[in-house]
């Protein structure tokens, strides 16, 4: 990522944002890319439906009530914003920039690297934990790495202003980490469908299709996990050697969550910018 200075004394230039604007649709094209180690390392569903232990297809099971819980009111999985503001606020003051906003989109990146980088040691100790037990506490890590992929979002989005207590945000959260957790035709169908539903501000809703609104796409969410899950995970339940698995899935699976999150917070933020001065994004998709 083409980093904008910090501590220049002021926001981006227009020029700035349209070069950041055209980094992001370089990542989303480049995520729109069908790699051929992605399609032999996934198994057949049937197969994974077979290795899958049950005890992690009833985990799964209960992740849909819970998922729909935080759609519906934040439920448990809710973050709050003071501490990631206080986060942005430090990171400006260290740039002789204000501890209040608006913030640079440099303050702002900074701050989300940051989170990036602490919640994905947090996930890769965890994976260590819960993969030392092997299937046993395979179990435990399911909701702990949901809970994780979903707090980071939330952590990120809010570095860029965006508030999870929002129902729409939330919604939003959701086809972050459905995005992360995707195959390479899911990944096109989701950012087409984002487009679709972002206004050339960057604000929900904005769009002609507006189907965040209506969104029931959270279990494919869950469906998504089950085959990133099965597929990556499945080494996790041999006991102590499931240690090392599990470190490194759980670190893998929160930086692709965290980079999503990031260039899709980033880019809203990039058009609201550009619209509030005035100028219309016509960079193609």
């Amino acid at each position: 990522m083409t980093e904008i200075t910090l501590g220049s004394g002021g926001l981006e230039t227009q020029e700035e944002l349209r070069a950041a604007l055209e980094e992001v649709r370089r990542w989303e094209k480049d995520q729109r890319q069908l790699m051929i180690w992605e399609r032999l390392t996934r198994l057949p569903f049937k197969l994974l439906d077979k290795l899958t232990p049950k005890i992690v297809h009833e985990k799964i099971g209960l992740l849909l009530d819970e998922l729909g819980s935080y759609i519906q009111n934040g439920g448990n999985y809710l973050v709050a914003g003071r501490k990631v503001g206080e986060l942005v606020g430090e990171v400006s003051s260290e740039t002789a920039g204000k501890r209040e906003g608006p913030y640079p989109l440099a303050v702002m990146d900074e701050a989300a690297r940051r989170l990036s980088k602490s919640r994905s040691n947090f996930a890769t100790a965890q994976g260590a934990t819960t993969g030392f037990g092997g299937v046993f506490t395979l179990a435990a890590d399911i909701p702990a790495i949901l809970g994780l992929s979903l707090k980071v979002i939330q952590e990120i989005g809010l570095c860029y202003g965006y508030n999870p207590l929002e129902k729409e945000e939330r919604i939003f959260a959701v086809k972050v980490m459905q995005l992360a957790s995707a195959d390479t035709v899911g990944k096109r169908a989701i950012l087409e469908e984002l487009d679709l539903e972002l206004g050339s501000d960057g604000r929900i809703g904005g769009g002609e299709g507006a189907a965040v609104s209506k969104i029931q796409g959270w279990r494919e969410v869950i469906a998504a996990y089950r085959d990133n899950w099965s597929s990556k995970k499945l080494l996790q339940t041999i006991p102590v050697a499931g240690m090392f698995f599990g470190a490194y899935t759980n670190r893998e699976m929160l930086k692709a969550v965290a980079e999503a999150a990031m260039m899709l917070y980033r880019k809203r933020r990039i058009l609201t910018r550009l619209a509030d001065n005035g100028q219309t994004n016509t960079l193609s998709t």
